[in-house]
């Protein structure tokens, strides 16, 4: 699983959150360098993508995920502290798989990471872009 937020303290909240869920979370502070770690690492299942960042945002760095052919079908869940219908609406045009309000609920957030790196998925299967089954983002 993959954390990209520029903002130390809710990336370490999402981190604690996941770890304690058993998940194995690597962590990016901006856009480029969570696509330049999706690059390099083809296991991290999913990304949890803060849409507020300076430099590439949030919107900017999940178009340039979506048109990569390597990257494309990884999961990636929009998490913004603007919860506002357009935002969310922004996040899915961006090509976002899901969308999370800040604060985040952590029951929620495991219960979409889970549908997102469901073993049964397949393209297709959990949603508009499919899930995929590597094992960053595997319960340890």
């Amino acid at each position: 699983m993959l954390v990209v937020d520029d903002d130390v303290r809710s990336a370490f909240a999402l981190s604690s959150v996941l770890e304690a869920a058993g998940l194995d979370v690597v962590y990016a502070d901006n856009g480029q360098t969570g696509i330049d770690m999706l690059t390099a690492d083809p296991t991290i299942d999913v990304v949890l993508m803060d849409v507020m960042m300076p430099g590439k945002d949030g919107y900017e760095t999940i178009r340039a995920i979506r048109a990569d052919p390597d990257l494309r079908d990884r999961p990636v869940i929009a998490v913004t502290a603007k919860a506002l219908d357009d935002d969310r609406g922004k996040c899915f045009e961006a090509g976002a798989s899901d969308y999370v309000p800040k604060p985040v609920d952590a029951g929620k957030l495991l219960g979409l990471i889970l549908r997102w790196i469901s073993p049964k998925a397949g393209p297709g299967a959990a949603g508009e872009t499919g899930g995929t089954t590597g094992t960053r983002a595997r319960p340890a």
